[in-house]
């Protein structure tokens, strides 16, 4: 992507972030404005968030002396109070949960600290250990590091390895998705109520967007061309599309269109499917010791047809306010949350199974760890390291994203579009019918860049 078209995102996204939040306020977070031993953070409701939560006052706030008033709510409502307070520069929270996806807006609106004096004062954070392609993407474009990495997710391929056994049948390590619908087609039913696989059908730009854009971009389509020509009903769209629609239609979960990523691991956790494409961070919850169907799994790359690879990049990452006074104890906590010694931590009170991994070399080399992941680790590895938001299909983009396009309007215009999705995964609307309505959307915001 180049600067000035970069530029002009970021201006775009400032102006309709600032629009969208005037009229709100946030809620206090509950820590005293003045009192450098005390911090309020902002952060998403995930599994591996209340595992921090719960850890923060036996181990960091005893060490530190530093108290950590925690606000943890649902994603999307998190995601609307994050970018209330942080827009606004309220200051009422001092961190707060941000994705690869905001990190580049947030930093150049001057919402965000940059964080390169403290990880240059804190050798054991060491930097460098952070896998490399999450370090791009906090980095910003002035070449600043505006968060740090709680844990990293690409996308892959699992299935349960017992039922494939127990057919004759043999997943590629990376396998096409022509070969995944024909093991679909086979597996569906072959244990009483299941089917061959699950895909999320949820709207939301971070629900079935997120699956169906990888498949988009290795069917060889995109959102837009690099001149800013919206391409949602073009032809590889569409085909990935109906492909995408078909295959969970005929052989994925009940209630498919309302189905996301919780409910795609209660499928695969309770064995209602054989197949499931989603997020390498699933695995750890699928292995661990209190799963059904923990040693029953094997693990792949995510599915492929034109691209040498398709999975997706995604972090939650810490992020501090600029207009917060507290920035060192700030630092102190975000050091210890993204740091070594709390996944260890975490390995030897909750279970290795719990780390959040995918964001550091060392965890991979954890002999420990391996132990735990074992059938998985390497392949979630490799799926990060293989990520390339720059360059994720086969044609040029105008901006940086592989499950999102890199631009702040996204968020409303991928919303919009898996609407219409999920009504063609409902039956109430054909993939052509929902492709129109989402290209009239698309052209809305690509003709805003071309000016």
């Amino acid at each position: 992507m180049t600067s000035n078209r970069r530029k002009a995102a970021v201006a775009a996204g400032a102006i309709a972030v600032l629009a969208a939040t005037a009229a709100c306020s946030g809620a206090g977070g509950g820590g005293a404005a003045g009192d450098s031993q005390s911090i309020n953070v902002l952060m998403v409701n995930n599994p591996q968030m209340q595992d921090l939560q719960k850890l923060t006052a036996d181990n960091f706030t005893k060490s530190t002396g530093i108290t950590v008033n925690f606000t943890v709510l649902p994603e999307n409502d998190v995601r609307d109070k994050i970018s209330q307070d942080f827009s606004s520069q309220a200051g009422q929270y001092d961190v707060a949960t941000i994705s690869n996806y905001e990190t580049p807006f947030f930093a150049k609106n001057g919402w965000l600290t940059p964080l390169d004096d403290y990880i240059a004062g804190d050798a054991a954070f060491d930097q460098q250990d952070v896998l490399e392609p999450i370090r791009t993407a906090l980095t910003a474009e002035d070449g600043k590091v505006y968060a740090e990495p709680f844990y990293g997710e690409a996308s892959m391929l699992m299935y349960r390895k017992d039922v494939f056994e127990a057919k004759g049948l043999t997943m590629p390590e990376k396998p096409t998705w022509q070969q995944v619908a024909e093991l679909a087609a086979q597996t569906d039913g072959a244990e009483p109520g299941m089917k061959g696989i699950c895909l999320r059908g949820q709207p939301g730009w971070g629900q079935v967007m997120a699956p169906l854009t990888t498949v988009v971009n290795t069917f060889g389509g995109t959102w837009f061309t690099q001149d800013w020509q919206a391409q949602v009903n073009g032809a590889e769209f569409t085909e990935a599309t109906k492909f995408y629609v078909d295959l969970v239609r005929n052989h994925g979960e009940a209630g498919a269109a309302q189905a996301g990523f919780a409910e795609c691991l209660n499928n695969m956790t309770q064995g209602k499917v054989a197949m499931w494409y989603d997020a390498t961070s699933a695995a750890g919850l699928l292995e661990a010791d209190d799963s059904p169907v923990k040693g029953k799994l094997g693990f792949a790359q995510a599915p492929v047809v034109k691209t040498e690879s398709s999975q997706w990049l995604y972090t939650w990452a810490f992020g501090v306010q600029k207009a917060s006074k507290k920035a060192d104890s700030a630092w102190k906590f975000i050091s210890w949350a993204s740091g070594k010694d709390y996944e260890q931590l975490v390995g030897s009170q909750l279970g290795w199974s719990k780390v959040p991994d995918g964001k550091r070399s060392s965890t991979y080399q954890r002999p420990e760890y391996l132990a735990s992941g074992g059938t998985f680790a390497k392949q979630a590895e490799t799926a990060i390291k293989g990520a390339n938001p720059d360059d994720p299909g086969v044609q040029p983009r105008p901006a940086p994203g592989i499950q999102f396009v890199g631009i702040p309007e996204f968020t409303d215009l991928g919303t919009k579009v898996s609407q219409q999705i999920s009504e063609a995964i409902a039956g109430g609307k054909t993939v052509e019918e929902a492709l129109a309505a989402g290209q009239q959307e698309a052209e809305k915001v690509a003709e805003k860049y071309r000016k």
